[in-house]
């Protein structure tokens, strides 16, 4: 007898044969239209299954509760993206087979790629991909998710030469691997991909740099087209220097940092990560005493990027050079809860400018200026956010700098009107610049919401879920309030270290398993990093300096009082 399962949809019913999968379910059964019909009709492109996101070539073997996931949703952009990236793969393989292609990081509204080793990447060369690629798009070919053996996995891709990705593989013991299939191009995913290269409407490959290009993709704001290019040649350059960093320590994806972090290396391998960061700290603080003028060094950068331990570090070596460092947290001036603005949701919008007494702040500036003694507030975030004084009463001397940092200490609002020659601007971001394989990006957006996680579980009693629930709200305060303004930094740095992910990953887990599937918001994002989480090798907190930015996020580190 045919074993069946019940499938409840927007509320209906209905019994189908186990196995049945859900593009059949949706097309045939629920008489969903056809997701390739027209990209501007914002399609269903996958579907939830108890809150899990599965593409339409999954087979439905229990009963299930299904949702429709759109293209022009959050979920549905990044799996638009990750197909992009897919189909440029196919393209590649197709056209230039002896070549490696490799997946840089993000850069403004697309990916940066390049060959690897030997191989250049001319305009002639990125106008033939982008040739191909319009060839399959508007060939309408499925794109299907398909279970191979782990013996099969691996020959296939030792057969292609996709070195990285045997090396992640040789750090998973699944006897399954899940690999994605268009035509004969057969390659593996971390995120659900779309149905059919018919969707993939608005796109754009041009060429950038040297020797690479950036395959650009549509902005939530705008799905149906493109925004104008704007180059972010700064953050380009911060990118290339630390991929030169990555070349130092011998890695370059996820599998190759695995085979460190199990070996007896990898204490030598921390050490390194450290005192390359050390370096950067001590020729930033050169350029600040270089300028001569500087009275006000402006720390900032989005949630999560170590700006309070920088800052920290950054205040050792201005006081090796002579200088007497007084450290200012941004944090400190935020209005009590009740008195914030409020977000789209109606809740506290902790990013937004406003949050901040601005008053306060602009008249404690302007008497350090003029000489007086000004008293520092203090925030207390865990007895239900409230400002208090402690006596920190301060006042500028001839060798001192103020070094403050917060997320809007970019801002030019947040300032009152002083010598913009007296101030030393730093933009600060975990930029981080290793992949899963070539292929397949580790997004620097996730690296920072595992950091917040167990930072904020740690410090805040937060748990992964409102952390969850909370970040959207933080990456609409990021576009509007932080991302702007890195442009005016004089320098930008790099908080990422190439092992955190390894340290991370134990503290990170077990709270993103307490995230369970009636969180309908959260859910999907919780498992998506723990699948991630998976493929890393673990390594003990203990192997951590005390002094190290990775203290910030996991505690035991030397410069805060709560540890």
């Amino acid at each position: 007898m045919d074993q069946k399962v019940t499938i409840t949809y927007l509320g209906k019913k209905v019994e189908v044969p186990s196995g049945t999968t859900v593009a059949s379910l949706m097309c045939d059964i629920l008489k969903v239209s056809d997701p390739a019909a027209t990209y501007a009709s914002n399609p269903i492109i996958a579907v939830r299954m108890n809150n899990a996101i599965l593409p339409f070539s999954s087979h439905l073997t229990v009963d299930a509760t299904i949702a429709p996931v759109y293209l022009f949703s959050d979920i549905g952009k990044r799996i638009y993206r990750h197909t992009l990236s897919f189909i440029l793969a196919y393209t590649s393989e197709i056209l230039f087979p002896e070549r490696r292609l490799v997946i840089g990081h993000a850069l403004g509204d697309g990916f940066y790629f390049n060959y690897d080793g030997k191989f250049s990447l001319d305009k002639k060369d990125v106008a033939l991909l982008a040739n191909k690629m319009e060839e399959l798009v508007e060939a309408n070919l499925p794109i299907t998710s398909e279970m191979v053996s782990y013996e099969d996995a691996m020959a296939h891709f030792k057969k292609k030469e996709y070195l990285s990705t045997t090396l992640l593989l040789e750090y998973n013991n699944e006897p399954k691997v899940k690999l994605y299939r268009c035509k004969d191009f057969l390659d593996i995913t971390y995120e659900p991909l779309l149905p059919t290269t018919a969707l993939l409407k608005v796109w754009q490959l041009r060429p950038y740099g040297e020797r690479g290009m950036l395959l650009r993709y549509p902005l939530s704001a705008d799905f149906l087209n493109l925004s104008p290019f704007k180059d972010n040649p700064l953050l380009f350059s911060v990118f290339h220097e630390y991929k030169l960093w990555g070349s130092i320590l011998k890695v370059d994806s996820l599998g190759a940092m695995n085979q460190i972090c199990g070996s007896p290396d990898i204490k030598t391998f921390i050490r390194m990560n450290e005192d390359l960061q050390h370096r950067k700290i001590s020729q930033t603080a050169d350029m600040i005493s270089e300028r001569g003028s500087v009275k006000v060094v402006l720390i900032a950068g989005p949630s999560s990027s170590g700006k309070t331990t920088f800052s920290y570090r950054l205040a050792i070596q201005l006081r090796l050079l002579g200088f007497n460092p007084i450290r200012i947290s941004l944090d400190n001036y935020y209005l009590s809860r009740d008195l914030a603005p409020r977000d789209i949701d109606g809740k506290p919008d902790l990013e937004a400018l406003e949050a901040l007494d601005l008053p306060l702040f602009r008249s404690n500036l302007k008497d350090l200026y003029s000489g007086k003694e000004v008293d520092l507030p203090r925030f207390d975030f865990k007895n239900g956010g409230q400002r208090y004084f402690k006596g920190d009463k301060i006042s500028l001397a001839k060798n001192t700098i103020l070094v403050i940092e917060g997320i809007h200490a970019l801002n030019p609002s947040l300032l009152p009107n002083l010598d913009p020659k007296t101030f030393f601007k730093i933009y600060i971001s975990a930029l981080t610049q290793l992949n899963l394989d070539d292929h397949n990006r580790i997004s620097t957006t996730d690296n920072r919401i595992l950091r917040r996680i167990v930072r904020d579980n740690r410090t805040r009693s937060t748990t992964a879920q409102m952390t969850l629930e909370m970040w959207p709200s933080v990456e609409r305060g990021e576009a509007r309030h932080i991302f702007p303004y890195q442009n005016q930094a004089n320098i930008m740095i790099n908080s990422a270290l190439e092992y955190e992910l390894a340290v991370l990953k134990s503290y990170a887990e077990p709270l993103l398993k307490t995230v369970k599937p009636d969180a309908y918001e959260t859910y999907p994002v919780a498992r998506r990093l723990l699948r991630f989480l998976e493929n890393v090798y673990p390594i003990p907190s203990n192997l951590v300096p005390t002094d190290s930015l990775l203290r910030e996020f996991i505690g035991g580190g030397e410069f805060f009082r709560e540890d």
